[in-house]
């Protein structure tokens, strides 16, 4: 019980850590954090700055609200706040796959990097997409597992902050760090959302 409640406040302190983190974009120059990988070019496009923005800051407010639906004190006292901030969450996570998934063909460092962050935008997107549909028709469990694999696939902002530094200081450089970043910030977490669905459900269908 003491385990999971500090496990809990920890997943909370780094969503909440790293949903703000966009905000930073807005408040120093521009040449910061991943952007300092891009070229003019692509920095001076109207429609990839859309879509990064877009991005960034619905992508934050899904980070940054998304723990609260796990809270189950909170869910069984306030339903309607419950499903509120689900449908804020629903709404972000869409629009931020899409944008997301955009910004992903420009990916810096080749195809490894193309690919493996458009994989993820499509498994958030439709993880997400379809748990919102299932609780519509009533659903309950299979909405519960599908919005652990969505925020799952949410929870690769915190884990690729985690592993690009430690990656790039192993490899030498920001670029091979950043090919393997692009798979393991999310792949793992699916895998450990799948292991927590399991030991979660084993008793129902």
């Amino acid at each position: 019980m003491l385990t999971r409640k500090i496990s809990y406040y920890i997943l909370a302190i780094c969503c909440i850590s790293v949903g703000l983190y966009p905000a930073i974009y807005f408040v120093i120059d521009r040449k910061f954090g991943l952007l300092r990988s891009k070229s003019v070019s692509l920095l001076a496009d109207t429609l990839w700055n859309t879509m990064f923005y877009t991005h960034i800051i619905l992508g934050g407010i899904a980070l940054l609200i998304g723990w609260l639906q796990f809270n189950k004190k909170l869910r069984l006292k306030n339903l309607k706040l419950h499903r509120k901030i689900g449908k804020v969450y629903v709404i972000s996570v869409l629009l931020s796959a899409i944008s997301g998934f955009y910004i992903g063909l420009h990916a810096t460092g080749g195809l490894s990097s193309k690919l493996g962050f458009t994989a993820m935008a499509v498994f958030w997107f439709f993880s997400t997409l379809f748990g919102f549909t299932v609780i519509k028709n009533g659903n309950v469990i299979k909405h519960q597992k599908l919005m652990i694999y969505s925020y799952a696939a949410c929870f690769s902002a915190v884990t690729l902050r985690i592993w690009l530094p430690i990656l790039s200081n192993i490899l030498g450089g920001f670029l091979p760090a950043y090919r393997i970043v692009a798979w393991l910030s999310w792949v793992p977490n699916i895998i450990v959302a799948y292991f927590i669905i399991q030991y979660q459900f084993k008793n129902t269908n």
